[in-house]
Parts: structure tokens; C-alpha cells; sequence
């Protein structure tokens, strides 16, 4: 399994010597990766290794303990909700429509499993390292709509709403050609254009399928929309756009930005969550965006970290009037990088 470091886990396993450009032997096969074992890797320049398949993220688990309870307890929802989101898109293929009950059955345990955890940084950033994506995403922007309506203080019963409507916000790509759905590449203009069809393939589809779908097919219809008019299908500015659709467009640029596709790597967490503060001042909303940055920094407390210079700390603090740049621990140096612009965090992981 080969994959780019900054997609590395404490405790994953490598299947094969590494050896930098010059030939110079860094580590060796079977190795069981350590914080100063990725730091070599990054020190070297190393882009990509060999690791031993993950099964179950069994080894992160044993590296840490920390999110043992999501992989035992949402894991398998996630997997049978990506799973039903697939059967949903069949569903489209085949009759034009999805039946309601198939959408509650698939993602109701899964919301109710959200309710009771925690550290949602690390339910995140478990969550990310999947393939089949256009169905994994789905789900997760389920999950972070459902988290971000709580956290700017909708009661539960609008959050859980929400959340359906992230779940159902992409299913208009079910009637978008899948070889241009799953194009490794970087779609033509011809092409992209096709593909933004899906928001009202979405809208028409809810529509006609929902018992209650006007909200939820807005969503489908608007979560590309941009407050600043940039956005398709109908170049809508704030004013015109659902207060649901602007937390959905939250969700699904956080979601697309994070993960892992053919013709992108995954971006570090906080590299993340500046490009959606810079976002929140022209396309999104920034109320949301900063409640959602404002509830994920606390929970970087603890976290490990890989610097760009190849260091491996921990952060320790947070800082509120500069939320980029904690407190660090490097060995037993404490770096206020509030105060010290020499560092730079290059990854951060559960």
C-alpha cells in the first residue's frame, strides 16, 4: 500500500526499505513507525513509502488508544451508511427516485452515534482515510452539517434535518455519467460544466421523493451557490441562499479539501481550516466558518504535530486571538508560535 507520508499513522508498518534520492538507507522494511520515524521521513524529502495494508485501521488503534472507541463504534456505521448512500445512487439510476425509509434506516444510527462523541477532531480525521469517494463524502458532510448546526446553536431536531440534507446533498450525481463522475483527472471545461448539472438533477430528484423535501432539495440545489455570486448553478448572493445550504457549503468544501482523491492529496487539517477562514471573508458564510474553526481548535490540545522542519512535538495550548499558532512542545522546548514565526506546523495527527 503505497501512500504520501503526510498520510502516515503512528504505528503503521512499512512493507519495504526507504531509501532517500541518494541512495542513503533511511529505514527499514517491517519497521513500526514512531513520531521520530515519520520526522526521518520528512527530513530526507521522502514523498512516498510502502506500508503494510491497514485492516479495520487496526494499527492506528494500537497507536493510539485515543480513538479506539470510534473505529469499534462509528467505523462500522460509516461503512453501512457509504453503503447505503451507494444503493441510494443505484436507486436513482434505476427508478429516478430514492425511498425515504432507505435514507432513515442508513443514516439515523449513524447521527445518533455522532451525539455521543466527543473529540470530534479525531472522529474527522478517522474518518477521512477512505476510498469510494463521492459515497464516503456524502456521509461526512452529513456528519459535520449535523455538528455545525448544534454548534451555531440550532436545537437538535433542526441540526438532525441538517444532517439528512448533507447526506442527500450530492445525490443528483447519480444521473451524472460515471466515467466523468470518477475521472481521475481534472475535469475539461465541457466537462465541468456537465457536472454542475448535479445540483438540479438533486433539487428535481428530492422533490419528487420526499414527503417534506422542500428544505432538503434547496440544499441540493444551492450548496455550491456563493455569498459573493461566484457560485452555480444560479450565481445566487447571500441573501437568496437557504440558511441550510450555507452550512452545507461548509461542510462539503471542508470535506473535499480533506480527503484523499486520484488527482489530490489530502491537506493537513489546519492547513484546512485556514483556507475556509480565508473563504469566510468573500464565498462562505462566516459565522459558521468561524463556529466550526472556533469548536475544532480547542480539541488540537494533545495533539502530535510534524513541523516543516521535520520536528515532531505536541501542541499544548491553544491561543485564542491567533487559533493558528499554539503553544508547541518540541522535546523539552516550549514554542509560543504566537510569538515565534520560524515554525511552521506542516502536519497535525490524531
Amino acid at each position: 500500500m503505497r501512500i504520501h507520508v503526510t498520510e502516515l499513522h503512528l504505528g503503521d508498518q512499512l512493507n519495504s526499505n526507504v531509501f532517500n534520492n541518494y541512495g542513503l538507507h533511511v529505514l527499514s522494511s517491517d519497521t513500526i513507525l514512531s513520531n521520530d520515524d515519520i520526522s526521518k521521513l520528512y527530513r530526507h524529502n521522502i514523498d512516498y513509502v510502502d506500508i503494510v495494508m491497514r485492516k479495520n485501521f487496526d494499527t492506528i488503534a494500537e497507536a493510539n488508544p485515543q480513538v479506539e472507541s470510534i473505529i469499534a463504534n462509528v467505523f462500522p456505521k460509516f461503512e453501512t451508511a457509504a453503503a447505503g448512500m451507494k444503493n441510494l445512487f443505484d436507486q436513482v439510476r434505476a427508478d429516478g427516485r430514492i425511498d425515504e425509509r432507505i435514507v432513515n434506516q442508513n443514516i439515523d444510527p449513524l447521527l445518533k452515534q455522532f451525539k455521543q462523541e466527543k473529540d470530534v477532531v479525531s472522529l474527522l480525521l478517522t474518518l477521512t482515510n477512505k476510498d469510494d469517494y463521492t459515497y464516503q463524502h456524502c456521509v461526512q458532510v452529513g456528519m459535520i452539517s449535523y455538528y455545525l448546526a448544534l454548534w451555531i446553536g440550532l436545537p437538535e431536531e433542526q441540526a438532525l434535518l441538517t444532517g439528512k440534507a448533507g447526506f442527500l446533498h450530492d445525490i443528483g450525481k447519480s444521473k451524472i455519467d460515471e466515467v466523468i463522475l470518477n475521472k481521475p483527472d481534472k475535469l475539461t471545461d465541457e466537462e465541468f460544466n456537465y457536472m454542475k448539472g448535479h445540483t438540479t438533477f438533486g433539487y428535481e430528484i428530492i422533490k419528487k421523493s420526499l414527503a417534506t423535501p422542500n428544505e432538503i432539495s434547496l440544499v441540493a440545489l444551492q450548496h455550491h451557490e456563493r455569498l459573493d455570486g461566484t457560485g452555480y448553478p444560479n450565481n445566487l448572493t447571500k441573501e437568496k441562499l437557504h440558511p441550510m445550504s450555507r452550512i452545507i457549503s461548509v461542510a462539503d468544501v471542508y470535506s473535499a479539501m480533506i480527503t484523499t482523491r486520484v488527482y489530490q492529496k489530502k491537506r493537513d487539517l489546519l492547513y484546512v481550516l485556514r483556507e475556509l477562514h480565508r473563504l469566510s471573508f468573500s464565498e462562505l458564510d462566516p459565522q459558521i466558518v468561524h463556529s466550526f474553526i472556533r469548536k475544532m481548535i480547542p480539541n488540537f490540545i494533545g495533539k502530535s504535530l510534524v513541523m516543516q522542519s521535520g520536528e515532531v512535538g505536541q501542541i499544548i495550548m491553544t491561543n485564542p486571538a491567533d487559533v493558528f499558532r499554539p503553544l508547541i512542545k518540541i522535546n523539552d522546548q516550549f514554542i509560543d508560535m504566537s510569538k515565534n514565526h520560524n515554525y511552521e506546523i506542516n502536519t497535525i495527527f490524531i
